[in-house]
C-alpha cells in the first residue's frame, strides 16, 4: 500500500512539474520588441509586388516572379548595410516535384557578390534554426556567408512563448538544454535527404518559429525595406506571394525591430540607423507591426469596415477565432467581402488534409461570405493580405503573418506593414488589381476555383481545427 501511495505521489509530482513548466513556457514574459506597433510614418515610394502562379488553358503551370528580383536589385546597389530576416533560407525538398528556382543560392550569391564589390558593406542575416534542422546539420548557405564576413544570427526560439506548451513544457526540462550536434544522426531528416539527431526532432515539435521575411538596404541617402510573405526557399519558388516595398523612416523601423530579435538571441547589433520619433502624419502613411500587433490591426481594420465598403482577404492559413468572428460580423452588417484561400492541399510534395482553411471556409460560407480557392497545382497560395476600401481612404496589411493564433498571438515572430492612403494610390490600385486577377479567371489564366470544389464540413476535421488552433498542437 505504501509503495502504491509513493508511486501516486511521484506521478502527481511529475504532473505538477510538467504543468508548471508548460504554464511558464506559455505565459512567460515576452522578449523586448515582440508584439510592437511602430509609429505611423509618412509613406514614400510605396509599391506593391506580387509573385503570380497560374494555369493556362492547356493545363500548363506558369510563374511570374517579382519579389526576389526586387530584393536582388536592392542588394546589388547597397553600399552601407544589407539586413535581412528570412524564415526559410535553404534548398530543402528542392528535388521533389517540378523544377524550382534556386532562390537560396541566388540570394547567397547576390550577397557575396555585393560584399566582394563593396568591401565595407555590412551584411546581417537573421534566420530561423529550421535551416540547420535545429542545429542538427550545417547550412552551406549560412556558412558561406559567415566565411565572407557576414554576421549571421540564428534566432533563439527558446526566448519565445510556447505555441505548443504541452510539449515545450517537458522539452525545456529534459532536452532543450542539451543543445545539438551538426555531424548528422540516425533519424531521417524531416525536410530533405540525410540523417539528423533525435534532438532535431524533439526541437521541431515545439512548433516555434521566426517566421519573418524582411529586407532593408541603403539606397543613396535613404533606406528601402521589403516586407513580404515570400521565402528564399527553392521548394517555395512557385508559391504565390505579395510584398510591399517602401522607403524612409519606416524602413529604419524594420531595422530596429530586427535589432530586438538579434539582441534577445545573444547577438546585439551596434551602430544601426534607427528612426527618430515622429508626430502626427497626414496623407499616405505606413507603420511596421509585429506579432500580436498584427492581429490587433487586422481585427480593427475589419471592424472599421462599414456597410457598402469592401474587404478583400487572401491568405495561406485562416484560423484565428477573433479574425473569423470579425469577418462574419462584417458580412452581417453589409460589408462587401471576398475571401481567397489556399486549399491547404500541398506541402512540398506531401498531401495535406485541408485543415484549417476548409473548415473555416465552411463557417464563412454558412454566414454568407463569398469564398474562393486558389487553383493550386503543387504550389501554395502563400499571400497574407487584407485590403479595406472605404469611401475615402483605403487600408492594406501585407507581410509574413498568416491569420492564425500562432502568427497573431505573440508566439511566432512575424512582421507585417499597415499602409493607409487614398483609394487611388498606385500601391492600393496594384493590390486591388492583383486581387481581382486572382478572383476572376481569364480564358488564358486560371487562378482560382469555386468554393464547392474543396468544400469540407466534416465533424472530425472541424473538431481537429478547433482543438489544434486552441491547444497549439497543429503546425498552422
Amino acid at each position: 500500500m505504501r509503495k502504491r501511495c509513493r508511486r501516486w505521489w511521484l506521478l502527481g509530482g511529475l504532473c505538477l512539474i510538467w504543468l508548471g513548466s508548460a504554464l511558464w513556457q506559455a505565459y512567460k514574459p515576452l522578449p523586448p520588441g515582440v508584439g510592437i506597433e511602430r509609429p505611423w510614418r509618412a509613406a514614400s515610394e510605396v509599391s506593391f509586388l506580387a509573385d503570380l502562379t497560374y494555369v493556362d488553358a492547356a493545363g500548363q503551370r506558369h510563374s511570374e516572379q517579382a519579389i526576389f528580383d526586387a530584393a536582388f536589385e536592392l542588394i546589388g546597389q547597397a553600399r552601407r548595410l544589407v539586413l535581412l530576416d528570412m524564415f526559410l533560407f535553404n534548398d530543402f525538398a528542392a528535388a521533389q516535384g517540378d523544377a524550382h528556382r534556386p532562390l537560396s543560392a541566388e540570394l547567397t550569391d547576390a550577397l557575396l557578390a555585393r560584399m566582394a564589390q563593396v568591401p565595407g558593406l555590412r551584411v546581417i542575416v537573421l534566420t530561423d534554426p529550421i535551416n540547420t534542422v535545429y542545429g542538427g546539420l550545417p547550412s552551406a548557405h549560412l556558412e558561406r556567408l559567415r566565411a565572407a564576413g557576414a554576421q549571421v544570427v540564428v534566432t533563439d526560439l527558446a526566448a519565445l512563448r510556447a505555441s505548443n506548451p504541452a510539449w515545450s513544457g517537458p522539452w525545456a526540462l529534459c532536452c532543450g538544454w542539451l543543445g545539438n550536434a551538426d555531424e548528422g544522426g540516425w533519424l531521417p531528416d524531416p525536410f530533405a535527404a540525410g540523417k539528423v539527431t533525435l534532438r532535431s526532432w524533439l526541437a521541431l515539435a515545439n512548433f516555434r518559429a521566426n517566421h519573418r521575411k524582411t529586407l532593408v538596404a541603403d539606397h543613396g541617402d535613404d533606406w528601402v525595406a521589403l516586407v513580404t510573405s515570400a521565402n528564399p526557399h527553392d521548394a517555395s519558388s512557385a508559391h504565390g506571394n505579395v510584398a510591399l516595398r517602401f522607403s524612409g523612416p519606416a524602413a529604419r523601423d524594420v531595422i530596429a525591430s530586427e535589432a530586438d530579435v538579434a539582441a534577445f538571441s545573444g547577438a546585439p547589433l551596434a551602430g544601426l540607423p534607427l528612426a527618430d520619433e515622429t508626430g502626427p502624419v497626414d496623407g499616405p502613411r505606413l507603420r511596421v507591426l509585429t506579432e500580436g500587433a498584427i492581429g490587433r490591426a487586422l481585427v480593427a481594420g475589419i471592424d472599421a469596415a462599414k456597410a457598402g465598403e469592401a474587404l478583400d482577404v487572401a491568405v495561406f492559413y485562416l484560423a484565428d477565432r477573433d479574425v473569423v468572428t470579425a469577418l462574419k460580423a462584417a458580412q452581417a452588417r453589409g460589408v462587401a467581402l471576398r475571401v481567397l484561400l489556399d486549399p491547404n492541399e500541398d506541402a512540398f510534395g506531401r498531401k495535406k488534409n485541408g485543415v484549417p482553411n476548409r473548415q473555416v471556409a465552411a463557417e464563412l460560407v454558412a454566414a454568407g461570405v463569398p469564398v474562393r480557392w486558389c487553383d493550386t497545382h503543387g504550389e501554395q497560395c502563400h499571400a497574407k493580405l487584407l485590403l479595406h476600401r472605404g469611401s475615402g481612404e483605403a487600408m492594406l496589411i501585407v507581410g509574413s503573418a498568416n491569420f492564425t493564433r500562432r502568427n497573431l498571438d505573440d508566439l511566432n515572430l512575424e512582421t507585417s506593414v499597415q499602409f493607409v492612403a487614398a483609394a487611388d494610390h498606385a500601391a492600393i490600385g496594384d493590390a486591388l488589381r492583383w486581387f481581382d486577377s486572382q478572383w476572376h479567371n481569364t480564358p488564358q489564366r486560371f487562378y482560382s476555383i469555386d468554393y464547392a470544389h474543396h468544400a469540407d464540413d466534416g465533424f472530425l476535421r472541424r473538431l481537429w481545427y478547433r482543438v489544434g488552433e486552441a491547444a497549439g498542437l497543429s503546425t498552422w
